[in-house]
């Protein structure tokens, strides 16, 4: 077994070495300039889009714009927020957050175009659905079949043994174990029957679950982080700080003696920020190709606050409860257990534990919901509608197994699929990328030209 963990280890680390971080922060880089800093222009716009019901008759599509963001969220507000956050800290030291940073800022242009290509090339599968993502948008934008098929492969990858069960499940597991002492069976159980009752209905039963759940546990988690921060208001300056000062140079955390390199720290940052925002990987597309739309402009609008949502947001909040709390500096703890510990120390009580619980199992268990559904339209891409009910048996397996799997073994198998989705994606979107230009500015000089109208009929 150690041998493989270490074969998986020399395999994460070469998908995840500096070609594919140039790769994923050099395309959001590039769509940024090419798009005039749209994610920080127009975020007010996309949060107003976000809450607003969109005029015009005749858009297509099987649920909301804001049910499919929240089925977006639900696959990326998760264990990622909460375990992946403490594991990247862990990692690479309070530094990491400031990568994380990074990551979210170039990644909202990234989610942006991303939602723009997954509304413009999607299509009506057999049961009536809408289906679109990277494997539509790189098959019918760029003509390459191999990338889309080799898209689809990995994606069904990660929904299977990434992001989408054996990472939630076991951080599940670990939750209810620590706070609650669920035993592991049953645990096991009731996640594995919660999940199929959901998933058998489809999008429209995943998105009602999402949008009950994801908007209410958001606000909760921020709010008791938030708790966290004012109970702790001086130590906030020295936590940006040290944040700050050690993306450059670890050793102001970690000491000269740790051998943590630059790299390292901007590793740590990166892979664990696209593990929660997903910007680049390519699933939210999909969610966004069933929004009820006309625009594909709009919809990646709102597809972009996802990415401000999970990791400017929420992962800022746990990563400096964990750096204020001193909680990442502690070799006994890891994982789940940390986060606990960290809000156990912030709020002065026992209460921290239970927060970071009851929001993980949440995050966790609409996480898989989601990854359902991406893994599921992968499917339907490269075997049709016959391949569906074969994928989510077992997918449903393979949730129930979760609980059993190694954590250290279950991140880095989740780094390696994460990684491999990635390359496909970015390469369609940096071949498409004059399409979404050509596509924002079209839609922006038509807003201009309607506001001058409005401006002249009401003079």
């Amino acid at each position: 077994m150690e041998n493989f963990a270490q074969l998986l280890r020399t395999i994460d680390s070469f998908v995840w070495g500096p070609p594919l971080l140039i790769l994923l922060v050099g395309t959001g880089i590039y769509l940024t300039v090419g798009l005039g800093l749209l994610q920080m222009t127009k975020l007010p716009l996309a949060i107003k889009y976000l809450f607003s019901k969109e005029h015009g008759e005749g858009a297509e599509g099987d649920v909301s714009s804001f049910a499919s963001l929240c089925t977006a969220l639900s696959a990326t507000i998760g264990t990622g927020n909460i375990v992946g956050v403490a594991t990247a800290v862990k990692a690479g030291g309070p530094g990491a957050i400031f990568w994380m940073w990074v990551a979210a800022f170039f990644g909202m242009a990234t989610k942006y175009a991303e939602g723009l290509l997954a509304v413009k090339y999607r299509v009506v599968d057999e049961n009536g659905q809408m289906s679109g993502g990277p494997m539509y948008y790189i098959e019918r934008g760029l003509g390459n079949k191999f990338l889309a098929k080799m898209f689809a492969l990995f994606g069904i990858g990660v929904a299977f043994f990434g992001i989408g069960t054996f990472a939630q499940v076991n951080a599940i597991k670990d939750a209810a174990q620590l706070t609650f002492h669920i035993p592991v069976e049953a645990t096991a159980v009731i996640l594995t029957v919660l999940v199929a009752l959901v998933t058998v209905g489809g999008i429209k039963r995943i998105a009602q679950v999402a949008s009950a759940i994801v908007p209410f546990m958001a606000i909760f988690f921020i709010l008791a982080s938030t708790v966290v921060l004012l109970l702790n208001l001086s130590s906030i300056p020295a936590a940006v700080s040290l944040v700050i000062q050690s993306a450059f140079n670890p050793e102001a955390a970690f000491g000269g003696a740790a051998g943590v390199t630059m790299i390292m720290v901007m590793r740590s940052g990166i892979a664990r920020g696209v593990f929660s925002n997903e910007s680049g990987l390519g699933s939210a597309p999909i969610a966004a190709a069933a929004a009820k739309t006309n625009s594909c402009v709009r919809q990646g609008l709102i597809a972009m606050t996802g990415t401000f949502i999970d990791s400017i947001v929420i992962c800022t909040l746990t990563g400096l409860v964990l750096v204020m709390t001193g909680t990442w500096n502690d070799p006994s703890l890891a994982g789940a257990a940390m986060t606990n510990t960290a809000f156990n120390i912030g709020m002065g009580s026992g209460i921290g534990q239970y927060v970071v619980t009851v929001g993980l199992m949440f995050f966790a268990f609409t996480t898989i919901l989601g990854w359902n559904y991406y893994g599921e339209r992968c499917t339907e891409y490269l075997f049709g509608i016959k391949g569906i009910k074969p994928y989510k048996l077992i997918y449903i397996v393979l949730v129930a197994s979760g609980s059993f799997l190694h954590l250290n073994l279950i991140w880095t198998l989740a780094d390696i699929v994460n990684g491999l989705m990635a390359i496909p994606n970015l390469i369609g979107l940096l071949g498409l990328s004059k399409v979404v230009f050509s596509e924002t500015r079209k839609f922006f000089n038509g807003l201009s030209v309607a506001a001058k109208a409005e401006k002249a009929f009401q003079a």
